[in-house]
């Protein structure tokens, strides 16, 4: 859900009738998520983070982590998260982003190869 629907919803303009997400939005725990809703097999997880480029070298990698983690720990910036709709996690890490990005990867691999889509 993306902050502008949720502020719909906050305005009563819309009736969301549930996330995706396999939790409740912690900005908007009135609405169930799909498996509450009866339907388990509709989850999906949206995550949100900053890539680099492979082979970036690590020390880079972890500059940039820290800046991350400095700002994710900031309580005002934790309110705007939450107040759109994301939470901040900041005790994740570039393997936590790893791993919980590998279903998906899984997921999409063999279709991009199937349809030979590239990044120009």
């Amino acid at each position: 859900m993306t902050g502008q629907s949720l502020g719909f919803h906050r305005a009563g303009n819309i009736r969301v009738l549930a996330v995706t997400s396999p939790q409740p939005l912690f900005a908007a725990p009135e609405i169930p998520t799909t498996a509450q809703a009866g339907f388990p097999g509709l989850t999906y997880a949206i995550y949100t983070g900053l890539l680099a480029p492979a082979r970036t070298p690590k020390p880079i990698i972890e500059q940039i982590a820290r800046g991350t983690r400095a700002l994710l720990i900031s309580s005002d910036y934790q309110k705007m998260l939450l107040d759109i709709g994301f939470d901040a996690t900041p005790e994740s890490n570039s393997e936590h982003f790893r791993q919980a990005l590998a279903p998906d990867v899984a997921l999409w691999t063999p279709i991009v190869k199937a349809l030979d889509l590239r990044i120009d």
